[in-house]
C-alpha cells in the first residue's frame, strides 16, 4: 500500500497537470475565435457595396454587420452609433464611421464582391501616366510598359501588331521591369490595397456568392497586402507580370478603344479566406 506522503504529491501533481492544460486550451480558444470570427456565412445576405452600407446603418439589429464590428475590434455594447457611406472613386468602397464613448473612428473598407471562387477581381486600373506619377517610374521601365499597353506601336512583329508582351521585350529592356517592380514592391502593393489620404481603405472584404448563401471575410489590409504580395515578381507565360498573387496586365476589350491601353491589376480575392 502507498504511503499516505505518496497519494497526497500524486493527487496534486494530477491538480498541477490539469490546470497547465487546461489553462493553455484556454488560451488557444480567443486566438481561434477570432480567426473564426473574421470569416463567416452571412446570416442576411446581401449582394452588393450598397447592401453592405445599409446593413452597417442597421447595426442594431443586423447580426452580420454586428460581427464586422466585432471583428474590426468594437465592444457592440460601447456603440453610440455607426454611419456607413459610399464615397465614389475611392480606395474604400464603404466608410464607415463608428462612435463610441471614447470617441469617433472611420474606417475604410475595400470590397471584393466575386461569384466563383476561382474568379479574378480587378483591384485597380488607370492610365499609364498615373502610376508613373505615382511611383516615379523611370523613362526605361515607362517606355517597356507603353509597348505593353499598345501606347508605343511595336518595335517587332509579335503575338499581336498593336502591343508587345514583356516576353517579346528585348532581355535587358526585361530585366529594367523586374527589378523595378522588385525593388518597389512593398509600396506598390500597399497602394493597390490601402491607398493612402482621406479614403485609405484599411480593411478588406471578400464576399463569396457561389451559392444561394454568402461566404464573407474581412482581414485588414494589412493582412491582404501580406497574402496578395507574397512572392517574387516575375514574367507569366502568357507575357504578363506577376507581384506576388497579383497579375498586371494591359485592360484589352473595349471594342479596340483608347481606355483598352490602360494597366490593371487583378486578383483572385477568394485567396483571403485561407490568410492566417
Amino acid at each position: 500500500m502507498p504511503g499516505k506522503r505518496f497519494i497526497q504529491f500524486k493527487f496534486a501533481a494530477i491538480v498541477i497537470l490539469t490546470f497547465i492544460f487546461s489553462g493553455f486550451g484556454f488560451a488557444q480558444k480567443p486566438r481561434a475565435a477570432k480567426v473564426e470570427l473574421g470569416s463567416q456565412t452571412a446570416k442576411n445576405g446581401f449582394r452588393n457595396e450598397a447592401e453592405i452600407q445599409v446593413k452597417f446603418n442597421n447595426w442594431k439589429t443586423d447580426e452580420d454587420a454586428r460581427s464586422w464590428l466585432a471583428v474590426m475590434d468594437y465592444k457592440v455594447a460601447e456603440i453610440e452609433s455607426v454611419t456607413a457611406t459610399k464615397p465614389h472613386g475611392e480606395k474604400a468602397d464603404v466608410e464607415v464611421t463608428i462612435k463610441t464613448k471614447s470617441g469617433e473612428r472611420k474606417e475604410g473598407i475595400s470590397i471584393k464582391l466575386v461569384s466563383s471562387p476561382n474568379g479574378f477581381n480587378q483591384i485597380d486600373k488607370r492610365w499609364l501616366s498615373h502610376y508613373v506619377k505615382m511611383w516615379k517610374i523611370p523613362g526605361d521601365v515607362e517606355a517597356a510598359l507603353k509597348l505593353f499597353v499598345g501606347e508605343m506601336p511595336s518595335i517587332k512583329v509579335g503575338r499581336d501588331p498593336n502591343r508587345m508582351f514583356l516576353n517579346e521585350l528585348e532581355p535587358a529592356l526585361l530585366k529594367t521591369v523586374i527589378d523595378f517592380f522588385t525593388a518597389n514592391k512593398d509600396e506598390i502593393v500597399s497602394d493597390l490595397f490601402s491607398g493612402d489620404g482621406q479614403h485609405a481603405a484599411g480593411w478588406v472584404m471578400v464576399a463569396l456568392r457561389a451559392t444561394d448563401k454568402t461566404r464573407w471575410v474581412l482581414r485588414t489590409s494589412a493582412d491582404a497586402i501580406r497574402v496578395f504580395g507574397e512572392g517574387k515578381v516575375e514574367i507569366t507565360s502568357r507575357g504578363n507580370l506577376k507581384i506576388g498573387h497579383i497579375t498586371v496586365q494591359r485592360k484589352g476589350g473595349d471594342g479596340g478603344r483608347e481606355s483598352a491601353k490602360m494597366l490593371q491589376f487583378k486578383i483572385n480575392p477568394v485567396l483571403l479566406f485561407d490568410a492566417k
